[in-house]
């Protein structure tokens, strides 16, 4: 999506910012995962059609995403690449309803799971979606098997409102009235909003860093 594309979005724990060409081999390094696969009911693509996937998320008017960074090796100057996390996606599903967007958020490193991580990308998410796209509905579709992001936004106060057997997965949603949207903007009060282009060539990768 357009909107996004120079937008920098740093928060506690994580800093979200536009997918790009340089994001695209170690994305695709992890979508090879079965685990992934399955918890993303994803099927794997070769590496040209995941740059192909990178520029369509760049273009598309109906597809919002960020790359979700560990902002403590991101601000240490560490090769962005190494400092990915996961992803987050807001899809614009109801060509009749723009206000409603379905929401996905995925925690790709096994070592940033359980850390709260998910929970305020998901938040960050969310409020940039009201503020910027006008969303008035969220709505998240998890597989039965994947309780974690089940509790995670039953925690955030979405509410199931129905379960498939046949596709394995449950729909949960969030209804933004006045009340949530308030909560929402108050819990990512401290998000800052950069220019990403500006942000990068301040950023000076320190020498003898780890690059893990």
């Amino acid at each position: 999506m357009r909107i996004n594309e120079d937008t920098l979005l740093e928060g506690h724990r994580a800093v979200l910012v536009p997918y790009t060409p340089e994001h695209v081999p170690r994305y695709h390094g992890w979508m090879q995962s079965e685990e992934l696969q399955l918890l993303t009911a994803s099927e794997p693509l070769t590496l040209e059609q995941e740059y192909d996937m990178c520029r369509s998320w760049r273009q598309d008017t109906d597809k919002c995403t960020f790359i979700v960074l560990d902002r403590e090796q991101w601000n240490a100057g560490v090769q962005e690449e190494q400092c990915m996390m996961g992803d987050v996606n807001l899809f614009l599903t109801d060509p009749g309803d723009p206000s409603l967007a379905e929401l996905e958020v995925m925690i790709a490193e096994p070592r940033f799971r359980g850390k709260g991580v998910g929970t305020e990308v998901a938040c960050i998410m969310m409020s940039y979606g009201i503020s910027k796209l006008g969303i008035k509905k969220f709505q998240v579709k998890i597989g039965l098997e994947n309780q974690i992001s089940i509790n995670m936004f039953k925690k955030l106060n979405f509410r199931e409102v129905s379960s498939c057997k046949v596709f394995k997965e449950v729909t949960m949603e969030l209804q933004v009235d006045p009340s949530v949207q308030t909560w929402i903007l108050d819990r990512t009060s401290q998000v800052q909003e950069r220019d990403y282009r500006e942000s990068c060539k301040r950023r000076k990768p320190e020498s003898g860093l780890n690059q893990d």
